[in-house]
């Protein structure tokens, strides 16, 4: 058994996210380990660019309203307690809704290898952030 530090919450990269957005590394495991988990904070409209996991992902919606985009041009709003899959390679953005802040975990999984495990698109514009959405 094992207690993992946890580092200081980091700042989103702006080359990846628009608006305000936190990360918190919560579990990366040793050296070889498959699975990431972290909590990540999105101001009111914040949200990622466009982006793809070699393995998927999997987001649990902690507090706010999450939005979650595809290529299709669904929007998916999703309220806490709400876990959403997203498969591997597929295309899709996450964030805030306009009115209030948002968090969620993400679970990840990479091959233990240098492969990245996030491909990273372009910036979601206005017009895909601010599509119908579906509950």
């Amino acid at each position: 058994m094992e207690i993992f530090k946890q580092p200081p919450t980091a700042k989103g990269p702006a080359e990846w996210f628009t608006g305000d957005v936190w990360v918190d590394l919560i579990h990366s495991g040793p050296e070889g380990y498959r699975a990431r988990l972290n909590i990540v904070r999105f101001a009111p409209c914040s949200r990622s660019n466009w982006h793809s996991h070699r393995l998927g992902q999997t987001i649990h919606v902690l507090e706010g309203i999450a939005l979650l985009g595809n290529r299709d041009g669904t929007v998916i709003e999703a309220h806490p307690g709400d876990t959403i899959f997203t498969a591997p390679g597929e295309e899709h953005w996450h964030g805030a809704a306009p009115d209030r802040f948002m968090s969620h975990l993400v679970l990840m999984e990479g091959d233990g290898d240098d492969t990245p495990q996030t491909v990273w698109g372009e910036r979601v514009n206005d017009a895909e952030y601010q599509a119908t959405r579906t509950r």
